[in-house]
């Protein structure tokens, strides 16, 4: 009841929704604890610079000890940026702003970068004061899992509800997952990437990590699925370390870091102090279908940058 009662407030004017300058894309997910957002935000991000296309990423920053707009760069600090804003930084180089407020870092990322023609937000689905031109969903294996709403269950907001994208991160099958059939509901495929790297750019095949007594370790929203994704990469004879989700660098304690093994998302954090542990980054591919009408609707809006937005 709160959250339609807060969602009329938005659609009947009564609170103020505001638009950006050019399109934004949001990528957010309706479960709490996580989806495979920023792996698809990479996802979207590299496909349309691939395709020439001037693109930015703004996003909260969950995590981190300041509500204010901060530029993120090489240099960043978690502590600062948050987890996610780095690994995205990291894997894209695109521009990219967080604040609490979106607009604020909206505002920042256009004030340097003004040739940018496309914004996608890093999570905000429930951000009703940022206008939007599409939405993609994320889900993993889970699913909806009890469909109810916080606290009785991991639900935001009711679901199901209208976006442009349903996209379920893993073996999860549409429908069936996610409580109801959707309409753009699609399945990706998620694998770990086959090499593991050091904060100096060291390579090392996957594979050779096998019963030489390193530890796996992750700071996620559901660590065992990486560590059951290292063992059908083959990596076997590894201890496991679980770690909550965005945890503080300070939180981490490593014996020997050279022979950690980690997410991405960890890495970020654990570089500044611990360069020589491994990261291994986690990848999705997405059908050639979704694409299509991807840059299908993309090209349209961009053709038509004053016509109606889909919001």
């Amino acid at each position: 009841l709160l959250w339609r009662v807060r969602a009329w407030l938005y659609q009947s004017g009564w609170r103020t929704v505001r638009r950006a300058p050019v399109p934004v894309l949001v990528v957010g997910n309706v479960v709490a604890g996580g989806g495979g957002k920023t792996p698809m935000v990479i996802a979207i991000v590299r496909h349309l610079q691939s395709r020439g296309i001037p693109v930015g990423v703004i996003s909260r920053g969950y995590g981190r000890r300041s509500d204010e707009a901060q530029w993120v760069d090489a240099q960043s600090a978690a502590a600062d940026v948050g987890d996610e804003p780095l690994v995205i930084h990291r894997a894209t180089g695109v521009p990219l702003a967080v604040a609490k407020d979106r607009h604020e870092a909206i505002g920042l990322l256009l004030s340097r970068h003004p040739e940018l023609r496309l914004i996608v937000a890093d999570d905000g689905l429930q951000h009703l004061a940022l206008a939007r031109d599409f939405e993609v969903c994320c889900f993993d294996a889970r699913g909806v899992r009890n469909g109810r709403m916080l606290p009785a269950g991991p639900l935001r907001e009711p679901w199901p509800r209208r976006v442009d994208w349903c996209v379920a991160v893993g073996p999860a099958a549409p429908g069936a997952a996610l409580g109801a059939p959707v309409s753009g509901s699609v399945t990706v495929t998620r694998r770990l990437a086959r090499q593991a790297v050091q904060s100096d750019g060291t390579r090392r095949e996957l594979a050779s990590f096998s019963d030489q007594g390193f530890t796996a370790l992750a700071g996620i929203a559901e660590p065992e699925a990486f560590f059951r994704m290292l063992r059908a990469e083959g990596v076997a004879g590894l201890q496991t370390q679980a770690m909550p989700d965005h945890a503080a660098p300070d939180a981490y304690r490593l014996a020997d870091p050279a022979r950690v093994l980690c997410t991405a998302k960890d890495a970020v954090k654990l570089w500044p102090r611990h360069p020589q542990v491994w990261a291994v980054d986690l990848e999705i591919e997405l059908p050639t279908s979704f694409w299509q009408d991807f840059d299908a609707r993309i090209d349209a809006k961009l053709s038509s940058m004053h016509g109606p937005s889909t919001r």
